[in-house]
């Protein structure tokens, strides 16, 4: 049996295990993550990639702008495959009600230094033909970007590897707490601190995690460069994003640098399986043409699934867990995983280093949401 010590050992090797692996081999600890899969398998491998400013609360809009500038500071350093691009988002407005919501974000976002512009419908349609005639206008948010998640895992990944990290795949962790873990392959490795990067899967490896996972389809279609030209999502979803209870839809369509388009989104809960649900592919794709009535006439190359893991507050679990004082959770990101990963690695090393975090964590921390775990 093989034994082997660091000081922080990671489970994941998602999009947030490999942010949490670079930014602490970053500040020169010895670091170890471990992971089933390949690098950026998993929810990463289904996710959009959309790197998004929102503001569903103050602590979402914090963490999520806080995470957004540090791509764009990372962005010189992005290898072409990560394919970022800084296309913008335009949240859609169907109708004269939805335009007051564009207004309500636009002075949100705008007393937060977030530039916006007001779209008009003329102006909506100039900007993306492609959508149906006849919407009210809508939002650009011109600094929301795309990454392409698989490549943006595997860069961190690298990087944290060429700092000294050391990366354990094609093993599943049976145990871990109290400073220890016990991988499948009889590996047993100690650590002062041991980070729950594993996303839907967390509550498998912590019990009494408050997660609970919702599965999502995404579609790609063939070449049609320009066709969208922006990140484009209705601003109905985000009343179907954050629905609690039952399976919901949403237009959420982004451009790829390949000219293909990506078509989402969908959340299901209680959906344990990875296939395909045609029913809901097909009110997901309907939902779609309703918005855009030419993306039925596209041909499609791919369509899969992943799951993402939400919390009852929609916001992630990111600090130490209260059962264990070596344990710290970075996990419940939902469907913002890829653009927080890079917020949720700096204040996570913040608190285990003791720096002061440039954000509030309190929002974040897993006691808000397991406190009635603490003597059970």
């Amino acid at each position: 049996m093989s034994k082997a010590a660091y000081d922080v050992a990671i489970v994941g090797v998602g999009i947030v295990g490999a942010a949490c692996t670079d930014e602490f081999a970053r500040r020169g600890l010895r670091v170890a993550v471990i992971g089933e899969d390949v690098v950026g398998s998993g929810a990463t491998a289904a996710g959009m990639g959309h790197i998004v400013v929102m503001d569903d609360s103050d602590a979402q809009f914090a963490l999520t702008r806080y995470s957004q500038e540090q791509w764009q500071q990372l962005r010189s350093e992005l290898p072409d495959d990560v394919e970022y691009e800084q296309c913008g988002t335009i949240w859609v407005a169907a109708d004269e009600e939805e335009m007051i919501e564009v207004h309500r974000k636009r002075a949100y976002y705008g007393e937060r230094g977030v530039p916006t512009e007001v779209l008009d419908a003329k102006a909506l349609q100039s900007l993306e033909p492609n959508l149906r005639r006849g919407m009210a206008g809508g939002l650009l948010v011109p600094q929301d970007g795309v990454v392409y998640p698989p490549c943006a895992a595997l860069f961190l990944m690298e990087r944290a590897q060429a700092r000294g990290a050391t990366l354990i795949l094609g093993v599943r962790v049976a145990k871990m707490g109290e400073g220890k873990l016990r991988l499948t392959d009889g590996t047993e490795i100690s650590a002062a601190i041991i980070v729950n990067a594993a996303g839907a899967s967390a509550p498998d490896l912590t019990p009494g995690l408050d997660i609970k996972k919702r599965k999502g389809h995404l579609v790609i279609t063939d070449r049609y460069p320009a066709f969208v030209r922006h990140q484009l999502v209705e601003l109905g979803y985000l009343k179907s994003a954050h629905s609690m209870s039952g399976d919901s839809v949403a237009f959420n369509v982004q451009p790829r640098r390949t000219g293909q388009i990506l078509i989402g989104s969908s959340r299901q809960y209680g959906a344990e399986h990875t296939e395909v649900d045609n029913p809901m592919l097909v009110r997901m794709l309907q939902r779609a043409g309703e918005y855009m009535p030419g993306l039925s006439q596209l041909s499609t190359v791919r369509c899969w699934t992943g799951f993402r893991a939400a919390t009852p507050d929609k916001l992630p679990l990111i600090g130490p867990w209260t059962g264990d004082t070596s344990v710290f959770l970075a996990t419940g990101h939902e469907g913002l995983g890829i653009t927080t990963s890079l917020g949720t690695a700096r204040i996570l090393a913040d608190q285990i280093c003791g720096t002061k975090p440039e954000i509030p964590v309190e929002p974040y921390l897993p006691s808000r949401t397991v406190k009635e775990y603490v003597h059970a």
